[in-house]
């Protein structure tokens, strides 16, 4: 295969790019080499925002052909949680015929080495930013994001996430030299001489399982990390949110090829409507590595099933914020009132549980009952919400039934101290848009411990009462031990709640957000700086990215010979 881009022309190009990211992930300061606003982009042939609409706009009602061998069936049917059917139709893969063909590169992409394998990474990740707005509108219609969280969260961090995935497997691949000059003394003798070479070896072939709210963040550091380090890569996207994913395959098999390897290393595996076909393609013997993001459930049997892969999971947890006194009052409340609100509750990231002590906190505005607690904040929320412009520009849509059918039953589970109302979107009128749902509930009570004990994934939250702040901090460590959490927020000025909260998290492995006043919120986290999940409760297994991410996707194999 005649490679369009050359080796010395990728390393040209990338390699400074990709330098600047292993200092990023060595001194965790902030860095990013993609734009966040959407006016960065339109130069050098990338897409603007109108191009990139009308490139979105074109997808729609087409068919999209990967040229993937084994395709036996096109399939599609995504409708939009704005309420537009997408149209779009896929390839669908006999997966006996696709799986040996995602071999027959392997051998070619392994002996290229960690630094050239790196740097396509990087190639790719250039093209998908260069159409950052048409993934944008693609994310977007497939998660139902607002726009400029589908642009930023789908586009730049996405992609960061991604870039982020490359270094740390490039680290862990050159850690070990690909050569040593062994020798040994002998004393009189001659010395024992051995020359040694050392080749990292891919596992086989990655599975990556797709989810409907993040579709590129949550699947681009699984993706690359197994790509980066030599395994050929199957996307499993979600039923609902193919799109996104299909897109990133398409300009993968581009690059691969322009570059002279096998486009087949990177291929999509679509599904007919309710053929679920994730536990078929995660308990094949070609399958040894699968990244997972979703429910606990089948996270959970991925664990116990995939017995041949190496299973990477991000499942769910129950998040929570201890409020025990606050030296911003205003702050705190307006921090914690966008959290509640951003992308609908729908992250695996939003506070769920409010600890909150039943006779009240101390503030810098004096002291405040739990009842004032929850009122005011009830009160933010509807200020930050009131206007609906603004209300659909954060909350964005709801992703699909299941979300809008617990968010209509939690109100039944307490007294509702915040309700959801519904918010008209003029610009598309079949979008279900609701904003938060705030119950109260008593921590003492074993049937109120039955609701907040369990994750209810969307806009709801519980205002937990608590005895004492000490109870406050024995009821996080057991949420995070029994359930798991994704991240945990902490308000106090008391030194020693402070240092009792640091201890749980740190000896229930849960990252840890203190006294959030300002524009960085506890749902959020940076690519190269803040690590997403720890790895080390029951709401993932791994984070995104640490060396542990990547360094299990490959295996070190020597072959020695006598110098």
């Amino acid at each position: 295969m005649a490679a369009e881009l050359t080796a010395h022309e990728l390393i040209a190009e990338h390699r400074p790019t990709l330098d600047q990211a292993l200092e990023a992930i060595r001194t965790r300061a902030y860095w990013s080499p993609h734009p966040e606003h959407p006016k960065a982009y339109g130069e050098n042939g990338s897409l603007d925002m109108a191009a990139g609409k009308a490139a979105f706009d074109a997808l729609l009602g087409s068919r999209l052909d990967l040229g993937q061998p084994g395709t036996d069936d096109w399939v599609g049917g995504e409708v939009s949680p704005y309420g537009i059917e997408l149209g779009v139709e896929y390839p669908h893969a006999d997966l006996d015929v696709l799986l040996p063909a995602m071999k027959a590169g392997r051998r070619a992409w392994r002996d290229a080495g960690a630094e050239i394998r790196a740097v396509v990474c990087l190639e790719i990740l250039k093209r998908i930013s260069d159409r950052t707005h048409e993934f944008a509108h693609a994310v977007m219609h497939t998660s139902g994001q607002a726009f400029m969280m589908a642009f930023q969260a789908g586009g730049p961090h996405a992609q960061d996430r991604g870039l982020e995935a490359v270094a740390y497997a490039y680290v862990e691949q050159v850690r070990t030299p690909d050569t040593a000059e062994w020798t040994k003394p002998q004393g009189k003798r001659d010395p024992l001489a051995l020359t040694k070479r050392f080749t990292p070896v891919p596992r086989g072939i990655g599975l990556v399982i797709g989810c409907n709210t993040f579709p590129t963040w949550n699947g681009y550091p699984g993706l690359f990390a197994s790509l980066a380090t030599g395994n050929a890569v199957l996307v499993k996207p979600h039923p609902r949110a193919v799109l996104p994913l299909a897109l990133t395959v398409q300009v993968a098999r581009e690059v691969l090829s322009a570059a002279g390897f096998d486009p087949n290393l990177v291929a999509l595996a679509a599904e007919r409507p309710g053929e679920g076909i994730a536990k078929t393609l995660a308990t094949r013997p070609e399958i040894r590595i699968i990244d997972y993001t979703g429910s606990t459930e089948f996270g959970d049997w991925l664990e116990a099933n995939a017995r041949q892969a190496q299973v990477y999971t991000e499942k769910a947890g129950v998040n929570s914020v201890l409020v025990e006194s606050a030296g911003d009052y205003k702050g705190m409340l307006s921090n914690l009132a966008f959290s509640l609100s951003l992308y609908s509750g729908q992250m695996c990231t939003t506070p769920q549980n409010l600890l909150i002590p039943r006779e009240g906190i101390r503030t810098d505005e004096g002291p405040k009952t739990y009842d004032e607690v929850v009122a005011d904040l009830a009160r933010a929320v509807d200020g930050l919400l009131g206007d609906d412009a603004r209300a659909n520009a954060l909350l964005g849509a709801i992703v699909n039934p299941d979300v809008k059918a617990r968010l209509e039953a939690a109100a039944g589970l307490g007294e509702v101290a915040l309700a959801s109302r519904e918010v008209a979107n003029p610009e598309f009128p079949g979008a279900v848009v609701r904003t938060p749902v705030l119950v109260k509930l008593d921590g003492a009570k074993p049937d109120d411990e039955a609701a907040y004990m369990s994750e209810c994934f969307g806009p709801v939250s519980f205002a937990v009462a608590v005895d004492s702040a000490s109870d406050a901090v024995e009821l996080l460590r057991r949420t995070i031990r029994e359930k798991g959490a994704m991240t945990v927020g902490a308000y106090t000025t008391d030194e020693e709640v402070e240092e009792a909260v640091q201890e749980v998290c740190l000896e229930e492995a849960a990252q840890l957000s203190l006294n959030l006043v300002g524009g960085v919120y506890v749902n959020q986290t940076a690519a190269f700086s803040d690590f997403h999940g720890s790895g080390g409760n029951p709401a993932a297994n791994a984070a995104l990215c640490d060396g542990a991410f990547v360094a299990n996707r490959f295996r070190v194999v020597e072959v020695r010979r006598e110098a």
